[in-house]
């Protein structure tokens, strides 16, 4: 199989996959072999892409496909560069370890609609392959509304009037942050520029003065509405009343990273990183994106329930992604992008935990976790290590990232970055370590309904992988950073 083929299959396998998934609705087990299978075969896409860009040369520069021609310019086509296989990588790895994760919660669970939700989050991994793979603004906006349309279902689930209610937020704020700032950015600089192909450098120097950058530096960042900046965030913590599964896939397999992704690949590849040191109030938008790390942090911290504690929790480390992808170093850059996978496998590790104690214990609340650690010592074990990356301390990968944010910060002697990485460090620590010394040095204030242990086998396994990943970012990262070079064109 060549690697352009492989490309290409990534959009049809996980479309074929949903198809397969609804006709075997009527067998569960069927149903969930194929959502394994098709997990499965895409990562194994993704990996044959992988090898084709890490060999270099003609074989990755042939990694290019046109699917359709719109107007001179403007057309829908696919592509593969480092950036694009880090995400895809991510993505589709964890959906392998979330499908997983899944059979065992929503059977504990005893869920309704399971045929629905397999479907349309195979729906929502063909939108997240769309926007890794695409090669330009246009293909990359139409795979972002694949993807919000997808989930949409995903977090009404449950299907009372929380639920509802929680995704019309979602799909309300998203949809308007991408119909009212993304399309006219995009536009925008579709009529300036000429083209709106993701090109090495940008493709607006020149183009557009420093003023109106600015401008449209900040329409993409709000309008890219999954990147989760404040005030535009509110939908992530309403969409907290999805099953938790949804809540990985919104938080750490596609949807947030999504749109982390979608910022870096338009500051690196529209605007360009030579380009946007010149322009004179490009640190507006770093000041946005610290003032949401600690507001965000500092809502985390006021919050009782787990799963809306780990929302803030998220959209204060997606700004992470933002605030380093704007400092434009080399250093802050190649943070942004180890920290979308430390953020990914540590934040999936957490709400795979949240979940676990759900289904074992049926608590929600942060203050029922009195002494659950020895009832559950694998999942506390994971959530302890997740815990530690977003916080930062090694040996996780959330050490490795943060590390490369603040030399970079330091390699432009920027205060205000290192003041943010710092209080927010604290913030962090001040929301996630009560938790671990409740679960392991108090004892339980009341004793549950009836003795319980550790979720289900394929939920435990999933915590594990997952956890295990986390460290492996730390003490694996030197091959990840060397390739991701490639992005800013570092020699390695």
């Amino acid at each position: 199989m060549t690697a352009l083929l492989a490309l290409q299959l990534t959009l049809v396998v996980p479309l074929c996959g949903a198809l397969l998934i609804a006709l075997c609705g009527r067998w569960p087990n069927l149903r969930e072999a194929v959502t394994l299978s098709t997990a499965g075969l895409l990562f194994y896409l993704v990996i044959q892409v992988f090898g084709a860009v890490e060999r270099g040369g003609d074989e990755a520069a042939a990694l290019y496909v046109e699917l359709w021609q719109i107007l001179p310019g403007l057309h829908i086509a696919l592509h593969s560069e480092p950036l694009s296989i880090l995400f895809a990588l991510v993505a589709s790895g964890l959906w392998i370890v979330t499908s997983v994760y899944s059979i065992g919660y929503m059977r504990a669970n005893q869920e309704k609609r399971q045929t629905q939700f397999y479907v349309c989050f195979a729906v929502a991994i063909f939108g997240a392959m769309g926007v890794a793979f695409a090669a330009n603004l246009l293909t990359l906006f139409l795979f972002y509304e694949v993807l919000t349309l997808s989930t949409y279902p995903l977090v009404a689930h449950k299907g009372d009037d929380k639920a509802r209610a929680g995704a019309r937020t979602y799909l309300g704020i998203l949809l308007a942050t991408s119909i009212g700032l993304f399309l006219p950015a995009m536009m925008w600089t579709y009529f300036v520029a000429g083209t709106l192909d993701f090109r090495p450098g940008g493709i607006l120097e020149g183009n557009i003065g420093g003023i109106g950058a600015t401008i449209l530096l900040l329409m993409f960042m709000f309008g890219i509405g999954k990147a989760a900046l404040i005030p535009v965030h509110r939908w992530l913590p309403a969409a907290m009343v999805a099953p938790t599964p949804v809540s990985a896939l919104l938080h750490a397999v596609a949807v947030v990273k999504a749109g982390v992704f979608t910022i870096a690949k338009v500051v690196i590849y529209i605007f360009g990183l030579d380009f946007l040191v010149d322009v004179p109030h490009e640190v507006i938008a770093v000041y946005i994106a610290g003032f949401t790390i600690v507001v965000a942090s500092i809502l985390a911290l006021r919050q009782t329930n787990i799963k809306r504690m780990l929302a803030y929790s998220t959209v204060s480390q997606l700004s992470y992604i933002v605030l380093a992808v704007l400092v434009l170093t080399p250093l802050s850059e190649i943070g942004a992008i180890v920290h979308i996978v430390a953020h990914a496998v540590a934040k999936i590790t957490l709400f795979f935990a949240a979940g676990a104690i759900y289904i074992a214990s049926k608590k929600t609340e942060i203050n029922q976790l009195d002494g659950i650690g020895f009832r559950m010592p694998i999942t506390m074990g994971a959530f302890a290590i997740a815990a530690l990356s977003m916080i930062g301390v090694p040996p996780t990968g959330g050490f490795v990232s943060k590390w490369y944010m603040i030399a970079g910060a330091f390699q432009i002697d920027s205060y205000f970055v290192l003041i943010v990485l710092t209080l927010s460090t604290g913030l962090n620590a001040a929301y996630f370590l009560p938790i671990i010394f409740r679960a392991y040095f108090r004892k339980e204030s009341v004793a549950p309904p009836k003795s319980h242990g550790e979720a289900p086998l394929p939920m435990v396994g999933a915590i594990c992988v997952t956890a295990l990943l986390t460290l492996l970012v730390f003490f694996l990262n030197g091959p990840l950073v060397a390739f991701e070079m490639a992005v800013l064109g570092v020699p390695r």
